[in-house]
């Protein structure tokens, strides 16, 4: 199958430290590719991957302060994709709304996986492209009053075999916080659990400038290097060795979070979730078996004392066998192959009732 990726332009493919979609992306791509499919990634230039790479720019944006309109070289990457979707059995989407104008001029399908949020402004483009090929990464994403004609639910995965195992946290215990450091994600909250429970908490995340003044109030006045630690953005070894040896990741969003890589992450290095009931979280987390459901502060910080009570390799097994790059894939060529027959059948049907029409004319 000739398949094309399309990936956000703001961090590489696979991303050297924090991106959720290009790291989801990049394990997409690579196993298509070993599982024998031609395969295209459009991406920035300066992303690793098994698949042809063609790009519009040569780096990350974020890394390019000279770029002053991301939404320009976006556009670039969509008209060079679709400019060539006839060289493609499928196209597959991962820029959210902005492909969908595209994708409506072009007969090969488009598949596009939602990984954000609907907002009051795209819910209206969504609207309008509503009889598009939409795949939700949890089915709590889903907006119902939007009908969007959604061809599945396809769970992000990761590679566990790049998390090691931590049987056991270490000493001194602490609390793990990994992401972004934004209102949303809740590193406010994280400290506030941590500093009632009396228990060390160590932070690792990026700051975006939209988020700096909320870190500067909220976050930093915190740091103190003991009870509370800053470790700055971490790459893949460094966020699996401060999850895997936590007592407990903290995961206390404040928003409907379409899925959540960090609580797959934290629970295949073995390392239970403690998290907030919103979005995606009850279908990640198994309740009181690979983590804790809360819906206070409090709850959260009693849930604490019971994280001992949680087999860490019960929380591995869990990620192998519901959350892996393998189980990721194979939910979307079946939607790959559902989009395909769906448009074979729709041919078909064509074909036949023009023979009909022709016929009876002539």
């Amino acid at each position: 199958m000739r398949i094309a990726q399309i990936a956000p332009l703001w961090e590489r493919v696979p991303p050297p430290a924090y991106g959720g979609i290009e790291l989801v992306v990049g394990l997409l791509t690579d196993e298509l590719v070993r599982r024998g499919h031609d395969v295209t990634l459009f991406a920035s230039g300066d992303s690793i991957t098994l698949a042809r790479l063609e790009s519009v720019y040569p780096r990350a944006i974020r890394l390019d302060p000279t770029v002053k309109e991301y939404s320009i070289y976006e556009m670039l990457e969509l008209s060079r994709a679709y400019e060539r979707a006839d060289e493609f059995d499928i196209i597959h989407s991962h820029v959210g709304y902005s492909a969908l104008p595209f994708a409506a001029l072009v007969k090969t399908p488009t598949v596009h996986t939602l990984h954000g949020i609907f907002t009051s402004d795209n819910r209206k483009m969504y609207a309008h492209a509503s009889k598009q090929a939409f795949v939700s990464i949890s089915n709590a994403q889903r907006e119902p009053d939007l009908k969007l004609n959604y061809v599945a639910t396809v769970y992000n995965g990761i590679d566990p075999s790049r998390y090691l195992f931590y049987p056991q946290p270490s000493n001194p215990p602490y609390l793990a916080f990994l992401g972004r450091l934004s209102p949303e994600k809740g590193p406010h909250l994280a400290i506030e659990i941590a500093k009632r429970a009396g228990w060390c908490l160590k932070l690792a995340g990026k700051v975006d400038v939209v988020d700096r003044e909320y870190f500067a109030k909220e976050v930093q006045p915190h740091i103190d290097g003991k009870q509370i630690i800053y470790l700055g953005e971490a790459n893949h070894q460094q966020k699996s060795e401060l999850m895997g040896n936590a007592v407990a990741t903290l995961f206390p969003i404040t928003w409907r979070e379409p899925f959540g890589l960090v609580m797959t992450e934290s629970m295949a290095t073995g390392t239970p979730v403690i998290a907030m009931e919103l979005g995606s979280t009850s279908e990640i987390i198994a309740h009181g078996k690979t983590g804790f459901l809360c819906h206070s502060i409090e709850e959260c910080v009693d849930a604490i004392a019971k994280v001992a009570d949680i087999d860490r390799l019960t929380c591995r097994e869990h990620i192998i066998q519901n959350f892996s790059v393998k189980r990721m894939v194979d939910g979307y060529e079946a939607v790959y192959q559902q989009i395909l027959a769906e448009r074979f059948s729709q041919n078909g049907q064509a074909h036949k009732l023009v023979g009909s029409v022709s016929k009876r004319d002539w």
